[in-house]
């Protein structure tokens, strides 16, 4: 492939004027879709309802708050790409702190919490495994283990920007419109929602006995550090950078990063609203089905439990398509977290010096070596471990305290990197620190709570 495809080389030829209508910046959204087909697996489908069956509708609030405050930081994030095409991790490396080796501590930082949440995506490729031993016991969890490694593997190894978009979309639409047609049928069941049971899920209690499984649905549901982190590459591969161009400090260079702002805002706001919406359906689930009967979702009867959210409300028939759509969730976040973490980790690979990142090949080679890699790796973990829940939200808890890395980041860009560039009203700035301090409030208040 040509150098002058590569979506992280910033050029001339690729500067475009950005849409100035509401419907044609419709037709360049699509990072922020790619990031809800990875939340929409790992946090609402396990995370979620584990939190709902554990603490009921008490919670229900860190939920709302997880899904709504991490989007002011998610734009900063994706501002600071587009304004100075910066992949993640050469961001990182430019924050202020000590050097080992090549790269400073916020690189080797992100490398070892993404070491530790091998582990989160190991319990998703568990729980795909055993949705598809339910429905073919002959075979078993390990095999189905390794072979949706593969699949999804090939998928990914060569797999460009567009149809890792394309398929991502595809694969969450059918569990969405399930998930809310669940929901509506509790009507008619004796586990129908009031809006008391509502409301008292909005007072923001949090009671000690939910707190660690609170910590890593907050981590999790929503966007969390790394998928932060990961909609830097998607921004990129869209191309809102290259289509801005390199700063020459012109007025035609404002106007184009303006415009392209706009487009990434909008992105990011309509995918907040999807993902919020179903995240508050799978807890709202989970606490009115699963809590009721005193069910929570552990090892390889994960599955079966949490089935019982549908069976209850549209009968025992709907298990095989609690199934089919289990299956879809989970493998979309499977295909959506392989293809962003082989960048990722390739990106670190390159600020550590181990391999030249702007040599497009080379880049090409890693990835494709990666997606091989890592999926063997989640594959081999859950064979060992054999506890999906366990592993899912002991990455969330990690992703809590990337949550923390990712918001000293921003403040860094916001007030030391892109602030020259461009001035923000009194609405974004409060915007952006209601985000962070939520991030850092929750966070801490967990941390206390967990150890009083």
């Amino acid at each position: 492939m040509s150098e002058s495809l590569d979506p992280y080389l910033l050029s001339q030829d690729k500067i475009k004027h950005p849409p100035s209508t509401f419907r044609e910046r419709l037709k360049f959204l699509g990072p922020s879709f790619i990031l809800s087909a990875s939340i929409v697996g790992s946090g609402e489908l396990i995370a979620t309802t584990t939190l709902g069956a554990e603490a009921g509708f008490i919670t229900f609030w860190v939920i709302i708050v997880s899904c709504l405050v991490k989007v002011a930081v998610q734009l900063e994030f994706g501002k600071h790409t587009i304004l100075t095409g910066e992949t993640a991790m050469q961001a990182f490396n430019k924050l202020p702190g000590p050097v080992f080796g090549k790269a400073r501590w916020t690189v080797w930082t992100v490398l070892a919490v993404m070491t530790i949440k091998l582990l989160q995506v190991g319990g998703i490729v568990g729980g795909v495994a055993i949705i598809l031993n339910i429905a073919v016991p002959g075979i078993g969890v390990p095999v189905f283990c390794f072979g949706i490694a593969i699949i999804v593997a090939l998928m990914i190894y060569r797999g460009y920007y567009s149809f890792i978009e394309k398929f991502s979309l595809s694969m969450i639409g059918f569990f969405t419109i399930f998930t809310f047609a669940s929901l509506y049928f509790l009507k008619f069941t004796p586990y129908q929602i009031s809006f008391e049971s509502i409301w008292s899920g909005l007072q923001f209690n949090l009671p000690k006995e939910a707190v660690a499984v609170a910590i890593g649905a907050f981590g999790i549901t929503g966007v969390g550090g790394d998928e932060i982190i990961h909609y830097n590459y998607w921004c990129l591969e869209k191309g809102y950078a290259a289509f801005t161009g390199k700063n020459d400090n012109s007025e035609e260079w404002k106007s184009r990063a303006e415009g392209w702002l706009k487009v990434m805002k909008l992105d990011a706001i309509i995918a907040m609203c999807i993902y919020t919406s179903v995240t508050a359906a799978f807890y709202l689930l989970g606490a009115a089905v699963l809590h009721a009967q005193g069910f929570v979702p552990e090892g390889y009867a994960m599955v079966e439990t949490l089935s019982a959210m549908y069976t209850e409300s549209l009968g025992p028939y709907a298990k095989s398509a609690f199934l089919i759509g289990a299956f879809i969730t989970l493998f979309s976040t499977l295909f959506a977290a392989l293809a962003a973490w082989t960048r990722q980790i390739t990106d670190i690979f390159g600020q550590i010096g181990w391999i030249s990142f702007s040599n497009f090949k080379q880049r090409k080679k890693t990835i494709a070596v990666l997606a091989w890699v890592i999926p063997l790796l989640w594959a081999l973990l859950f064979v060992f471990i054999k506890l999906p829940v366990l592993m899912v939200l002991t990455g969330g808890i990690v992703g809590s305290f990337l949550l923390f890395l990712v918001v000293f980041a921003v403040i860094h860009f916001r007030y030391f990197r892109t602030q020259p560039l461009f001035k923000h009203g009194f609405f974004y700035d409060f915007a952006l620190w209601i985000s962070i301090l939520s991030i850092l409030g929750v966070g801490i208040l967990g941390i206390i709570k967990l150890y009083s």
